[in-house]
């Protein structure tokens, strides 16, 4: 394991990763960082807490949004894949507890 060290909204951090990972977590970082400054730019969030729960939140959202690359669930967002594969579930949890 590496340590690499960060700065995020102005706060150093210490973090560890495979000497694989570190481009990702590189990237991951500033895109972290971005957010959270552009959210404390707008002036409508003062507390790194709120700052911090916001950009999670718009992260989420990015993730959630994004569309699985082309073949059998192409197009398909991944909060709609999770949302059927929750679905798909619970279906065989209901049929499985009529069996049982």
């Amino acid at each position: 394991m590496e340590r690499i060290d960060v700065t995020i909204l102005g706060r150093d951090y210490s973090l560890a990763c495979s000497t694989e990972e570190k481009p990702t977590l590189l990237a991951a970082v500033r895109h972290v960082d971005q957010l959270m400054l552009r959210i404390q730019g707008s002036g409508k969030v003062s507390s790194n807490e709120r700052i911090a729960v916001m950009a999670a939140l718009q992260i989420a959202s990015e993730l959630l949004s994004m569309k699985a690359p082309d073949g059998p669930l192409g197009g398909l967002a991944v909060g709609e894949f999770k949302g059927r594969i929750e679905h798909m579930n619970s279906l065989l949890d209901e049929v499985l507890s009529k069996q049982g």
